[in-house]
């Protein structure tokens, strides 16, 4: 925090020089409210220019016409540019319009200006606790004396059965208000902070990979070590203390077991009338699921690395081969060229057409023969007390009959959905059978599958229970016709 290091980031960094632009309150209110308030993590232009036509339409309603007088095109490429680095601007595969994102530098500029409001409540004692936890945590995780860590688990177990003993005498201790307001407003803040962490990491692979298409489109050298330096750089990020720390939150995230539990404990914790007074937002209930989301991201982040690397590799190979068949070409040239004048004599030797190779610990070892031993025992009648009914248990899904139900229904049209083709058979094994036409249809070059456009199917279980299921929209077509209908 020396005088020129502050003042370096006061002239580099994006998140203070936001912090310092004229239009701040304009750009952090719209950032906030586009998207941290409902989590949108990319937008296309075309949406978000229209969002800030209406944002600026009510600001100048409030403070003038004359305000502001950039369209929200010039805004959107304004704060995306280089100079500015608060948007990042981008195109997904397969789509011609950019999109739009928050650069964690926003996101830090947003998280500064959310914290310079006074909470509604100081999360003293939650805080308090999550230290001691936290210290509690570290001093039994270094601790290699076994005799100190079984007594303070013997301590533990003391406090526990002390409380179990009152529990069955009858005495229930509840928090109260402030106590339950604390620790929610801790959890909450914690919860929305994971989001920016994701943001982050997924920036660091987004530097990687940019690194690595600078590198590969001025290499010269071998491809080994192009490719030693950049899976060096890979591991340096995924061995760093925030990669593995990612790898670890990830892990224990992808559990159903994980899932299911926060999402009950979600659910009883924002039906507690302190925290309605809270006014919470309803997204902590699927906050989970948002992780995920955010945690994909970083995911194809490094997929587009792997990809890069599998092009490079690709185009070197053609070039080698290239340069191959142009030596060849000239070997071949020269030597009709010598044809009715060869030269006098050996002028070239092989020894053989291929090495041979021998190497010492190629040579097996002698194993001595196993020597079977046969026992001769009566052979006698067992019991078991296993349950086998299992064994009739098993699903068995007819492929032919849903052959046929898809050609007896392509008779009078010449296309049917998989939602249309369900409604008129309906499923009679559940999710396997709607798994086996997913199957056929993947297997039929008639058949086409748009992941861009979604069906839901419903069917009813063993129980009467309504299932629901989303997937991609899955049209059977007769052999002839092309194109699905919209």
């Amino acid at each position: 925090m020396d005088f020129s290091a502050v003042q370096a980031l006061r002239n580099t960094h994006p998140a203070w020089r936001l912090l310092a632009a004229g239009n701040a309150p304009l750009i952090a209110s719209f950032f906030h409210r586009t998207f941290i308030v409902p989590n949108v993590r990319t937008l296309p232009r075309s949406e978000l220019a229209s969002r800030l036509d209406d944002f600026l339409y009510e600001l100048r309603q409030q403070v003038g016409a004359d305000e502001f007088p950039r369209s929200a095109s010039e805004y959107l490429d304004l704060w995306a540019h280089d100079e500015h680095g608060w948007l990042r601007k981008y195109y997904q595969q397969d789509s011609d319009e950019p999109c739009f994102d928050l650069t964690p530098a926003s996101e830090k500029a947003l998280d500064f200006v959310s914290s310079l409001s006074a909470p509604k409540l100081i999360s003293t004692e939650s805080r308090l606790l999550t230290v001691f936890e936290l210290l509690r945590q570290l001093t039994e995780g270094t601790s290699a004396d076994g005799d100190a860590r079984i007594a303070d688990l013997e301590r533990r177990r003391a406090v526990i059965d002390a409380d179990i003993a009152r529990l069955r005498a009858g005495h229930v201790d509840l928090m109260d208000a402030a106590q339950i307001k604390d620790r929610f407003q801790q959890m909450a803040t914690t919860a929305r902070a994971l989001l920016s962490d994701f943001r982050a990491l997924d920036q660091s692979f987004r530097d990687l990979d940019r690194t690595v298409r600078e590198r590969i489109a001025t290499w010269e050298g071998g491809k080994g070590a192009l490719l030693q330096d950049v899976f060096g750089q890979r591991d340096q990020i995924s061995d760093s203390d925030q990669g593995r720390s990612f790898r670890a939150f990830w892990d224990f995230l992808m559990s159903p077991s994980r899932q299911e539990e926060l999402t009950a404990r979600l659910e009883k914790v924002l039906a507690l009338d302190p925290v309605k007074e809270l006014l919470p937002e309803r997204r902590l209930l699927r906050i989970h699921y948002d992780w995920l989301e955010a945690g994909e991201v970083a995911q194809r982040t490094v997929a587009r690395l792997s990809q890069q690397l599998r092009r490079y590799l690709d185009d070197r190979v053609v070039l080698e081969n290239r340069r191959i068949m142009e030596i060849v070409r000239s070997v071949e040239q020269h030597a009709l060229l010598l044809r009715d004048q060869p030269p006098a004599g050996t002028f070239i030797e092989i020894d053989d057409l291929a090495p041979e190779i021998s190497l010492p610990l190629q040579r097996p070892l002698f194993s001595p023969a196993a020597k079977a031993q046969i026992t001769a025992q009566a052979l006698c009648v067992g019991e078991s007390n296993a349950d086998t009914g299992a064994l009739y248990a098993q699903v068995y899904v007819d492929r032919a009959a849903l052959h046929a139900h898809i050609r007896r229904a392509l008779q009078t049209r010449n296309q049917i959905s998989l939602a249309d083709l369900i409604a008129v058979h309906p499923l009679e094994l559940g999710l396997a059978e709607l798994v086996a036409y997913l199957a056929i249809a993947s297997e039929d070059d008639d058949a086409q599958i748009d992941d861009a456009r979604k069906q839901k199917l419903y069917w009813a279980d063993e129980n009467g229970v309504t299932r629901e299921a989303t997937l991609p929209l899955v049209v059977f077509t007769r052999r002839g016709t092309e194109g699905v209908a919209p």
